[in-house]
C-alpha cells in the first residue's frame, strides 16, 4: 500500500491518499481540491472519501471529489456537525460547497476498499462522532491525536474527558503504528506512548 500525504484547503489539512493497485484510490479526509489534482497527476481514480471528522478544513474539497464519482462516508454520529453551523464554516469564513454523505459507519465495524481493508475506530472528543481509521499499520487520526499532543476540545461538541478516553484507547492498540495525523508530521504510536502527555 502506498500513502500519499496531500495537504489542501485553507488551512492545509492534511489528506491521506492510499492506493493498493496504483490504479484505484481511497481518500481519507479533503480540505480542498487538491488530493483531485494530485490523484489525476498519479493516474489514480479516488473511489471513496473517509472522513475523520466534520469540520470545514476536512470536508472543503468532498462537493468537487463527489462530482468526480468518489463516495463521502463518515461516522453517523457526526452527521448532524458535517451540515450544520458546528462544522466552523461560518466562523472561519470559508464557505463549504453542499454535498451528501454517501454511506455512515460507527466504530468497530471494518469494510475493505479498492483492496484495502479499514476499521473504524470511535474517537470521540475533538467532535462528538470523530473516528480514526487502522489500515494496516497505519493510522489515520485526523485531530484526534498528533505529535506529542491532541486535538482541540473548545469547539461545539467537543470533551476533553471524552477525548483523552479516546487517546487512552489509541495507545492500546497492540504494537507500533504509524500515525498519520490531521495537520503536522506524521509520528509513531511508540513515540506517543513514551512522550505525549496525555498518555499519562
Amino acid at each position: 500500500m502506498t500513502v500519499y500525504t496531500v495537504p489542501s484547503g485553507a488551512l492545509r489539512a492534511n489528506g491521506y491518499l492510499l492506493t493498493e493497485d496504483g490504479k484505484t484510490a481511497v481518500l481519507i479526509d479533503c480540505g480542498g481540491t487538491e488530493p483531485l489534482d494530485f490523484a489525476r497527476e498519479k493516474g489514480l481514480k479516488i473511489e471513496y472519501v473517509l472522513l475523520t471528522h466534520g469540520h470545514f478544513d476536512h470536508i472543503g474539497g468532498c462537493a468537487a471529489l463527489q462530482r468526480a464519482g468518489a463516495k463521502i462516508g463518515c461516522c453517523e454520529d457526526e452527521l448532524e456537525l458535517i451540515g450544520g453551523e458546528a462544522n466552523l464554516s461560518s466562523e472561519a469564513g470559508v464557505p463549504v460547497p453542499p454535498f451528501r454523505v454517501d454511506f455512515t459507519f460507527r466504530g468497530g465495524e471494518s469494510f475493505a476498499l479498492c483492496g484495502m481493508n479499514f476499521f473504524v475506530i470511535a474517537t470521540p472528543g475533538h467532535t462528538p462522532g470523530g473516528v480514526c481509521f487502522l489500515c494496516k499499520d497505519c493510522l489515520f487520526t485526523g485531530d484526534t491525536l498528533f505529535l506529542e499532543s491532541v486535538g482541540r476540545t473548545d469547539f461545539p461538541g467537543g470533551s476533553i474527558s471524552a477525548l483523552i478516553s479516546s487517546v487512552k484507547k489509541l495507545f492500546a492498540i497492540s504494537g507500533d503504528r504509524t500515525v498519520y495525523p490531521g495537520h503536522d508530521e506524521p509520528t509513531t504510536l511508540e513515540h506517543e506512548r513514551r512522550y505525549n502527555p496525555y498518555a499519562q
